[in-house]
């Protein structure tokens, strides 16, 4: 399904009705949108698991409508329990399924006529809707807009996150080779029968819920994102939610998430780096939707030491943000001083 995760189909969704199925999580990574990584980092798909558990959980509670079901049990494949119930850290979980049509593309644009003449009542939305309470560095943001923009009283960007009097909503789209941001109205256009109004007021009360979450455990939720379904005339939030992957957290003014080794490969294999950013471009000015046959070179293997580094950010951050030890790892702290040394 994608680069950090399998699907596993139990009842295929229809036109009519939602299906059945699993995320398998892996130990892969992604980073500049590349796909499969070089390397896999031990047990972050069982931190990933874990952490959208619990906040799938926390949604629920909120009264946040979600295609979550439960977490797959140790020991038994065919045990589907809430994640206090699961015996160790899961690295599958259960979801209803609605249809993803093909996203056709020809003479250089993408079909969304064609997307939703195939959905049916239930399709999951071509959109990310992505919700921002800081501006950190490395915020893709930065280069759309200048502080004014966005309402603060600042000339330019300084090299440290900035926090934002109110959150800011956006919509990128999901299924394009490239993502990119889009106005009210294409954002409307792509997202078929569900209503851009309240694909933004879930991603605000899925904001709230992780970021009080996240203060609660002593971290700070910069940014994240939302995919949403739309099932029989209902929009709920699907994939995952709230996880080092999906967001950005930080400890103590340290990143604790994926932006971690996108920064690292900044450095270590800027050959890589600005290949991928020349190959993109190079994409949207021929009108090309694969931009990867451009780039002409593939990403170094992470040092080992960079790789156990960051597998215990991941598997102490979880452990800090459920208030669980789900894993053998240092302490929050101590993964944390580790990552600044990098």
């Amino acid at each position: 399904m994608t680069s950090v995760k399998d699907l596993r189909v139990d009842e295929a969704p229809t036109r009519e009705a939602p299906g059945r199925g699993r995320f398998a999580f892996t130990d892969d990574y992604s980073v500049f949108d590349w796909g499969k990584m070089p390397d896999t980092i031990p047990e972050k798909g069982a931190a990933l698991c874990t952490m959208g558990a619990y906040n799938f959980e926390l949604l629920e509670a909120a009264g946040v409508p979600t295609h979550y079901r439960g977490v797959v049990g140790a020991g038994d494949a065919d045990r589907i329990v809430d994640l206090d119930a699961a015996g160790a850290a899961p690295t599958e979980m259960a979801i209803d399924l609605v249809q993803v049509p093909d996203l056709p593309f020809a003479d250089g644009d993408y079909d969304y006529d064609a997307f939703h003449d195939e959905a049916g009542s239930n399709y999951v939305v071509p959109l990310e809707i992505v919700f921002r309470n800081t501006v950190p560095v490395g915020s893709s943001l930065r280069s759309r807009g200048s502080p004014a923009d966005y309402g603060l009283d600042l000339a330019e960007w300084p090299a440290e996150p900035v926090a934002l009097a109110d959150p800011v909503v956006e919509f990128s789209t999901k299924y394009e080779e490239q993502d990119r941001y889009v106005g009210l109205e294409e954002a409307d256009r792509i997202a078929g029968d569900a209503a851009v109004a309240d694909l933004e007021s879930l991603a605000r009360r899925v904001n709230d819920v992780v970021t009080e979450r996240a203060e609660e455990a002593g971290f700070e939720h910069q940014d994240g994102k939302i995919e949403c379904a739309y099932v029989d005339g209902e929009v709920v939030v699907a994939d995952v939610v709230g996880t080092f992957d999906e967001n950005r957290f930080a400890y103590r003014d340290q990143q604790v998430s994926k932006e971690v080794v996108r920064q690292f490969y900044r450095s270590f294999d800027p050959t890589w780096v600005e290949a991928v950013s020349d190959a993109k471009a190079e994409a949207n000015e021929r009108g090309i939707a694969d931009w990867r046959e451009l780039c002409g070179t593939s990403p170094d293997h992470l040092p080992a030491d960079v790789i156990e580094t960051v597998a215990d950010l991941y598997r102490a951050g979880t452990n800090a943000y459920t208030g669980t030890q789900w894993f053998d790892a240092p302490g929050i702290d101590a993964a944390v001083d580790a990552v600044r040394d990098l």
